[in-house]
């Protein structure tokens, strides 16, 4: 049972309602995670609004899902990792992909690099070396790409943070975190 609140439709204001049917339009569903972000509305819309412009830079959605599942099993966030390996299938991730990109690589190269310099993002809590820089370079990625994958990593670890806080119920098929 989650240790913050989780607000329903039937306990929700006006405000957190029409958040929900903007989501539940979106997404076809309303996570439970961002039901405990709904105890701020501000909060809510913060990361709502800056999740949909980060979602509309150049990473293409597979990468984004490969770094999401990285930094979930890194940050070991059960949530997440059930979350993004339900999200990663629609992105055409298969399960051996999604249990490379969890134990911190992918099948495809370039892909790997990313995953890599995201999971030292969180190691070394953004002092990445000069070399990590180079390698995301040398494998294709422009200064804007590492920007964004830097911006997903900050995106992934807030809700890893809400996940492991709250302890939120799993709404996805529950994926354990030993791989």
């Amino acid at each position: 049972m989650s240790r913050i609140n989780t607000v329903t439709n039937a306990t929700a204001n006006q405000e957190q309602l029409a958040l929900f049917d903007a989501i539940q339009q979106k997404l076809g569903m309303v996570p439970n995670f961002l039901k405990i972000f709904a105890n701020s509305p501000a909060a809510l819309r913060a990361f709502l609004g800056f999740h949909s412009i980060a979602n509309e830079g150049s990473l293409d959605a597979a990468t984004r899902e490969r770094i999401a599942l990285a930094i979930a099993q890194q940050n070991t966030c059960e949530y997440c990792v059930s979350a993004h390996t339900a999200i990663g299938r629609k992105t055409g991730l298969d399960n051996e992909e999604m249990a490379a990109n969890r134990a911190g690589g992918s099948q495809d190269a370039k892909a790997a690099v990313a995953v890599q310099f995201a999971r030292a993002l969180i190691e070394h809590k953004g002092e990445v070396t000069t070399g990590e820089i180079q390698a995301m370079r040398q494998a294709g990625y422009s200064d804007s790409d590492i920007v964004e994958v830097i911006t997903h990593v900050g995106l992934n670890f807030l809700t890893n943070l809400i996940g492991k806080a709250s302890r939120v119920d799993i709404d996805f098929p529950k994926v354990a975190l030993t791989i």
